[in-house]
């Protein structure tokens, strides 16, 4: 039986040890690779290394649990995401469900509930395999790759050549190409991208406004407020206001 990978998300080290204890109870073929304090962290730890599963709490310093689950399915389509709340609270269980997380567990977490929930996950999975098998998907564009590529190598850098080498092109050609579809040039989408970044994390994150420019690799932050104020037209700290409103 294939072995699943997980990544377990909780503020509190003592709760992650006791879900992965709970986890290994259960006897499914399960296996924490990853742990993480808080949704950006998670987040980013899964753009660089994906898992087949996320456990994850809701309230969460940073980014919560939601917002976690929103960011996966506007990234990826989908929330490979499994809440693990110690809030009986409808209102958080109807948006983990609107979010398309897998299921909602209350906290202590019983081996026997976390076990159904698991195995109706693989039956999911199982189901889906055979979905692709039987319709292969559809061939991507290369520009469509291209702007995959650079979504989900935010906040890191990316440049025009790994780009071109991630699709098999010279960096010239694609260059051209890329602004010959979107009439607009590699470097500027680039660009939109990060302030697209940055505005998503100063509107989901307790972040300062001067981790969201370290995060997004800005080591000047007068440059990043000047660059950030030119594409929004307004400062970081008058958008995350005119957001709170």
């Amino acid at each position: 039986m294939d072995m699943h990978t997980i990544m377990v998300v909780d503020d509190e080290k003592w709760s992650r040890a006791a879900l992965k204890h709970t986890l290994e109870k259960t006897g499914l073929p399960f296996r924490v690779v990853a742990e993480h304090a808080n949704g950006l962290e998670a987040l980013n730890g899964y753009k660089s290394k994906p898992v087949d599963l996320i456990l994850a709490d809701v309230r969460m310093p940073v980014m919560d649990g939601l917002t976690l689950a929103d960011e996966l399915q506007r990234l990826y389509g989908r929330s490979p995401l499994m809440i693990v709340s110690g809030y009986d609270d409808f209102q958080y269980a109807r948006q983990a469900l609107r979010s398309g997380v897998v299921d909602y567990l209350l906290k202590p977490v019983e081996a026997d509930d976390l076990r159904q929930s698991l195995e109706r996950w693989m039956a999911g999975k199982s189901q889906e395999r055979a979905a692709e098998l039987a319709e292969p998907p559809l061939e991507a564009s290369t520009i469509e790759r291209v702007v995959h590529f650079v979504r989900r190598k935010l906040p890191g850098e990316v440049t025009l050549g790994e780009a071109a080498k991630h699709v098999h092109l010279n960096p010239n050609y694609l260059s051209q190409l890329f602004k010959q579809k979107t009439g607009r040039t590699f470097l500027d989408f680039v660009v939109e991208c990060r302030m697209e970044e940055a505005k998503r994390l100063l509107a989901t994150t307790s972040l300062r406004v001067s981790e969201v420019a370290e995060q997004l690799g800005y080591s000047d932050l007068a440059y990043f407020s000047t660059s950030f104020k030119k594409h929004c037209g307004r400062t970081p700290s008058e958008y995350r206001k005119s957001v709170a409103e």
